[in-house]
């Protein structure tokens, strides 16, 4: 069974930095395509940034240039270092996992709160 376990996650002040890892079990890894979404206080689950197995990157546009989305496969890990946080930037962060299957797998989440 896949699972999915973010850490990293705190309170910074804005200009501040963090950096979460989503640490993987029961999968390939490799082989699939793992990323990060946020969810903020009354808004709809949103993605910040994806990698897929070749190591082609998407990033959302509010979060280009500040965040970097990178994977470790040795260690089944993908980390997103965060740059310059703004207090728009708090949300719970999930992992999330898209194997060969096209199956789908999330982590418990990660608060990231920004502090103006």
């Amino acid at each position: 069974q896949v699972q999915l376990v973010e850490s990293g996650g705190g309170l910074v002040q804005a200009g501040g930095s963090l950096r979460l890892s989503c640490a993987a079990s029961g999968t390939i890894f490799s082989s699939d395509t793992v990323g990060w979404y946020r969810q903020a206080p009354g808004k709809q689950r949103e993605l910040v940034a994806t990698i897929t197995s070749r190591g082609s990157i998407n990033y959302a546009d509010s979060v280009k240039v500040r965040f970097t989305i990178s994977r470790d496969n040795a260690r089944h890990t993908v980390y997103l270092q965060m740059n310059s946080l703004k207090p728009e930037d708090t949300a719970v962060y999930y992992c999330n996992l898209d194997n060969l299957k096209a199956i789908n797998y999330w982590g418990q989440g990660t608060q990231v709160t920004v502090s103006s």
